[in-house]
């Protein structure tokens, strides 16, 4: 095998796990071939885009559908974006100190506030609860136009880095990861068809031509489960794409990230509104979520292959009745779908944006074309249910796929500590975890 056609390591998708991986294997191990594919001919081009995602480092102390344990875990992980990018000091570059908030309306979800609060206080104790009073002090919006009887109330902080450009961060990984380590090669615009293994090593066939490694991991977001099923691999699951998009406020609406209280049974965030930290003076609304039959939220995508990482059968189709038998996810559904139709769209979605701001109307707001993602919420059809988080499919043979929705960025640094454990003990390499714990956990 020619020496440039074989690595330690391959790594398939340049979004912001699989940059995050690449840093981590550079800075902290020994392993010294490692080569990044993307299929686009730049970094982070789709999920982890500025245009992507809601730019949130979560934390789990605003998103109302997590336990404190899954808080605390995801605490963790975003502490590591953060120190990650104090050690190179990308503070208010592409991490930016934002107030964050959840936001409760009407007495039944301010009671919630006020129970979750006290839960998480010890855990979170930056978090404030903020009255009415207050949150006409620091989000003025929140309460011009509404009803003087309603009553609202929120947890939250101005203290911490609570938005970050993710697509900047990926770059930034990758630059790093260079100054680490001089045989790390890039390949743009080179889309992975099938891995294929062979002995101990594994093919990697790049636009029919071959590349050899000894180790794979694939974070290529729902073509994860595309190559999984190809290889014989994660049979027991089915991808269901949800699309998102978002609205852009016309208006100076607001300073502040405000996140609403989530139906428990969705693993989609409620509708939050965001000042966008690329464009000045804008305000995002959403996401919705959507169906889609394509793997790909805005570039052209084979039906096919949504049909291979649905893998349609009984199972799914049971998951798909329950889901829909449910009527709260019924409703659900039928509203964010009459959100991206056009001519209705708009005058429907501000209804919705009201809970947030009062006093917008249809005509302060526009669909943001061309922004949001794509999510590959996991179908599990051992238990018959959506998968709620990330979705990793370890083989034990050397080839691991991730599938990473949301908080997927967030918790990128983390999911690259557990994949270079795989990787080094299966081939034998030194992981300095001691220096890894240092710089980004403690």
């Amino acid at each position: 095998m020619p020496k440039k056609h074989y690595y330690n390591v391959i790594i398939v998708g340049g979004g912001i796990s699989g940059t995050a991986l690449l840093y981590t294997l550079s800075k902290y191990t020994d392993i010294k071939d490692i080569a990044l594919f993307e299929k686009y001919d730049t970094l982070a081009s789709l999920n982890s885009s500025a245009k992507g995602n809601s730019q949130t480092l979560h934390c789990g102390d605003i998103e109302t559908n997590y336990t404190l344990e899954k808080a605390i875990s995801t605490n963790r992980t975003a502490t590591m974006v953060e120190n990650y990018g104090k050690l190179y000091g990308y503070e208010n570059k592409y991490m930016f100190q934002i107030p964050k908030m959840a936001l409760g309306v009407g007495d039944e979800e301010v009671q919630f506030i006020k129970d979750r609060y006290e839960e998480f206080k010890e855990e979170f104790p930056y978090m404030e609860y903020w009255d009415k009073e207050k949150l006409a002090e620091i989000e003025p919006a929140l309460l011009k136009g509404r009803d003087e009887n309603e009553d609202i109330a929120a947890m939250g902080t101005n203290k911490r880095w609570s938005a970050v450009d993710f697509g900047a961060i990926s770059e930034s990984f990758v630059r790093n990861a260079k100054k680490e380590n001089s045989n790390i090669d890039i390949h743009l615009s080179k889309e992975v068809e099938k891995i294929k293994k062979i002995g101990d090593k594994f093919e990697v066939i790049v636009e029919g031509k071959p590349y050899y490694s000894d180790y794979v991991v694939v974070n290529a977001g729902a073509h994860s489960l595309l190559l999984a099923h190809k290889m014989g691999h994660g049979k027991d699951f089915s991808c269901l794409p949800v699309g998102g998009s978002f609205y852009y406020s016309k208006i100076d609406s607001l300073k502040s990230k405000v996140y609403t209280i989530q139906n428990p049974k969705l693993p989609f965030a409620a509708i939050h509104g965001d000042p966008d930290i690329v464009n000045d003076n804008i305000v995002r609304f959403g996401p919705t979520a959507i169906v889609l039959p394509k793997l790909e939220r805005y570039h052209h995508a084979h039906f096919l292959d949504f049909i291979e990482t649905l893998a349609p059968s009984p199972e799914v189709l049971e998951v798909f009745y329950d889901l829909m038998h449910d009527s709260d996810i019924r409703e659900y559904a039928i509203k964010n779908f009459l959100y991206e139709v056009p001519g209705i769209r708009t005058k429907l979605f501000a209804k919705e944006v009201r809970k947030i701001v009062p006093f917008i109307t249809e005509d302060d707001i526009e669909f943001a074309e061309g922004v949001g993602g794509l999510r590959p919420q996991v179908i599990d059809k051992k238990s018959k249910k959506l998968f709620l988080g990330e979705a990793k499919i370890e083989t034990g043979e050397g080839v691991v796929f991730n599938m990473t929705p949301s908080p997927g960025a967030t918790s990128c640094l983390g999911n690259a500590y557990t994949d270079t454990e795989l990787i080094c003990d299966f081939l034998g390499a030194n992981f300095n975890t001691k220096l890894f714990n240092k710089e980004l956990v403690s």
